[in-house]
């Protein structure tokens, strides 16, 4: 299969990706409010590596087929817009602030770790199901033009 009969597939595997990466979040949340240190860093952890896949996922769909004009018209608009904004400005913020989560996680650093998580989870968390969200939307609802 060549990267020209994948590139239609990406979307929807990004949105995949997303859900996986939004349910594992809150699962590992689940798991550190339960004292279950252990299923919580195997949740993240996973977390993390699908989060890896989206962004090269995402970069090589959009570095094929650059920008997805969005179709939907009236009121959806400003809704879909404000919604991007904040989805790819908070995008642009979490990588840097899970890897500094993770750091901290990874070098022991407990006093610091959930300080920053505090923070890290819900943002990457909206990041996610943000993503998912514009998906459905351009996607789905109001279908790109081809």
């Amino acid at each position: 299969m060549t990267l020209d009969e994948i590139i239609p597939y990406l979307p929807h595997f990004q949105a995949i990706l997303n859900t996986c990466a939004a349910l594992l979040l809150a699962t590992g949340y689940y798991y550190i409010k339960n004292n279950n240190r252990n299923a919580h860093q195997k949740c993240m952890i996973t977390a993390l590596v699908i989060s890896t896949v989206f962004m090269v996922s995402y970069l090589t769909y959009h570095a094929e087929v650059g920008y997805t004009p969005f179709t939907g018209e009236g009121i959806i608009r400003p809704f879909y817009f404000t919604l991007l904004a904040s989805h790819v400005i908070l995008a642009a913020i979490i990588v840097p602030m899970v890897l500094t989560t993770a750091y901290f996680a990874v070098t022991g650093n407990f006093n610091k770790h959930p300080r920053i998580a505090r923070w890290t989870l819900p943002l990457w968390f909206y990041v996610s199901v943000s993503g998912v969200i514009i998906y459905v939307l351009g996607f789905h609802i109001y279908t790109p033009e081809i």
